[in-house]
């Protein structure tokens, strides 16, 4: 079984850099896990530092960021989509990357399956609010039609106390519940992506 792996990870915070994102941190620790089991490290890429049109094509044209995105998307094996939950739901920046990502239900490879057939998502969400299982439930089932596979608790994230100012960044060190839930995403993650990678599904 091959473990030639790499992994990108979208994070969908609604903060450009350098501001501090509870985002990408969980993005980045999924990272980090996914490199103990044999995933090499990918970028981490924060959409809302890119010009990233609106739309649901490869390319909006003028100078749309979103190409030179989905090319990493499309080489990785692993994808890591973190979004924070807003009133519930995940961000707007979250659902854009989704749109994008339609796209690709109409591409197939060379034998007839979806371009992102064999390919493995983990979802990262963060939030002050409850709403994390429900944020999980709306990604994996966008994810899974357009092609992505997703692990046996292939979720990790964290939610602070309702009405609190807490982040997820201000945490040090990080709970031990989430910490446990990232370590597990990741290596089932790992796992079914070698798998996967070294048998895909059958030709269309």
């Amino acid at each position: 079984m091959t473990t030639d792996l790499s992994a990108v990870v979208l994070v969908c915070s609604l903060k450009k850099s350098p501001a501090a994102s509870s985002s990408e941190k969980l993005g980045r620790e999924v990272l980090e896990e996914l490199k103990s089991h044999g995933v090499a490290g990918g970028d981490v890429i924060r959409v809302v530092d890119h010009d990233v049109r609106f739309g649901v094509s490869a390319d909006e044209g003028d100078g749309d960021a979103w190409p030179g995105i989905r090319e990493k998307v499309l080489a990785a094996d692993v994808l890591v989509l973190a979004t924070p939950i807003w009133m519930g739901l995940p961000s707007a920046v979250c659902k854009m990357v989704l749109e994008r990502l339609d796209n690709e239900i109409a591409e197939t490879d060379d034998q007839g399956r979806p371009i992102l057939s064999g390919k493995v998502a983990v979802v990262a969400v963060v939030g002050n609010e409850d709403g994390a299982h429900n944020t999980g439930a709306e990604l994996f089932g966008t994810l899974s039609a357009i092609g992505y596979t997703i692990p046996a608790e292939g979720k990790t994230y964290w939610v602070g106390e309702a009405m609190q100012g807490t982040d997820y960044n201000d945490l040090d060190p990080a709970p031990e519940k989430t910490v446990g839930t990232t370590r597990t995403a990741a290596r089932n993650a790992a796992h079914l992506a070698a798998m996967l990678k070294s048998t895909n599904y059958p030709a269309s």
